[in-house]
């Protein structure tokens, strides 16, 4: 396992470039899910707008206008924290991480005021000439046609914002001990660490949702669009899991591998995360390597690789909703798929993965499998809903 971009670099190709310690495995594969989702959102809304499904909406906009004094601000101010601590950061990698996390000095005071001062500098100037540069004698007002797509950058923003929060709220609510330490005794140890994917998924549905609905965006066709993308970054999101092991693996799976996967490597049956990130398990065997730092434990015994099995599932329900995405036509039908897909996904490795259970109506069950439920009976409900929306072919007669 790799917890940090430093660690597999280390160990594939034997660098010691101790500023990559600053690059969280986990965080890595979350900000490429997020990539991959705009990207295939883009491409999506950019389609459907070309067969006439989305209607552009008419914005003014002032051209040539004099410098915006507040942009330029914020832009030299995030030059000057560039410069300030992440430069620094780079800079001095060998000596701050050789025995500590890049943790204790990101959220720390240290810095260097110089750089910070010249990139605060060098970021305001370039922002000012970018507006002397297209200025003109009069400023003047044009009308720009917007389709969805041009905001595909808006709504991954809101989803990365809202869903972050989210996964944060539903990991505290899941996990009652520390939702009391996170508000009693906070710690960015216990603001970083703990999310859930669906609580993120769910309050970034909901705050993209809200932006969609004051742009005049037709919701439904917006969910379509999003579902594929929505799907394949879960699975990406997965890999870190995996690569990083954070936690999110299986139950302890001790049983002999069935003759039907004899075809498989012993991991994808049962694996003990080497390495992993969550430092827990017994200590290895053989001698670590100083670079491994506190990461030299593993699982004994193995446990089953869930985010394995998910990735391979998202991959394959995102191929099915990319190929059938042009031969749905009612709107609504692509995203109720997605739902009952998703839902019965997890719904099922939710019965070989570790998580906290609790009891609701009599059953015991994880949150992630009401959730589950909850979406597949969602999904069911819009299909129903849409099916019976559909409009019906006129049976007057054809007047010639």
């Amino acid at each position: 396992m790799y917890p940090t971009i430093y660690h597999a670099l280390f160990d594939l190709f034997g660098l010691d470039w101790s500023w990559t310690k600053l690059l969280n495995s986990f965080g890595f594969f979350v900000a490429l899910a997020f990539i991959v989702a705009s990207y295939t959102l883009t491409l999506e809304l950019r389609r459907r707008a070309a067969n006439g499904i989305f209607q552009p909406r008419f914005a003014k906009i002032i051209q040539g206008a004099a410098p915006n004094y507040p942009d330029i601000f914020f832009n030299a101010l995030i030059g000057f924290v560039l410069g300030w601590k992440f430069i620094y950061l780079i800079m001095n990698s060998d000596r701050l991480f050789g025995s500590s996390s890049p943790q204790q000095h990101i959220f720390s005071s240290e810095g260097n005021w110089l750089l910070g001062l010249i990139c605060l500098v060098g970021f305001g100037a370039w922002r000012w000439w970018e507006y002397r540069k297209a200025q003109l004698p009069e400023p003047i007002e044009v009308t720009e046609k917007v389709f969805p797509h041009h905001l595909s950058g808006n709504i991954t923003f809101l989803a990365a914002i809202f869903g972050i929060a989210g996964a944060k709220l539903f990991h505290l609510l899941e996990n009652p001990d520390e939702f009391r330490e996170f508000f009693t005794a906070p710690s960015v140890n216990s603001f970083l660490s703990g999310l859930t994917v669906y609580g993120g998924l769910i309050i970034g549905a909901t705050g993209v949702l809200i932006y969609a609905y004051f742009k005049k965006i037709p919701l439904l066709h917006l969910c379509d669009a999003a579902a594929p993308g929505l799907i394949l970054s879960y699975g990406i999101g997965r890999i870190g899991c995996q690569v990083s092991g954070d936690g999110d693996w299986g139950i302890v799976n001790t049983m002999p591998k069935p003759s039907w996967l004899s075809w498989a490597p012993d991991w994808l049956w049962s694996y003990d995360y080497p390495h992993n990130v969550n430092v827990v398990g017994q200590p290895l065997f053989e001698p670590c390597a100083p670079q491994w730092g506190e990461h030299c434990t593993h699982l004994v015994p193995g446990v089953f690789p869930t985010p394995v099995y998910e990735t391979t599932a998202t991959i394959l329900i995102f191929i099915w909703l990319w190929r059938m995405r042009q031969k749905w036509q009612i709107p609504g039908v692509m995203f109720a798929a997605y739902l009952i897909a998703n839902g019965v996904e997890r719904f099922l490795i939710e019965k070989i993965r570790v998580n906290n259970v609790f009891k609701f109506l009599g059953m015991k069950m994880t949150q992630a499998e009401l959730i589950s439920v909850m979406f597949i009976l969602a999904g069911i409900g819009l299909l129903i809903y849409v099916k019976r929306s559909k409009p019906k072919p006129s049976t007057e007669p054809t007047v010639s």
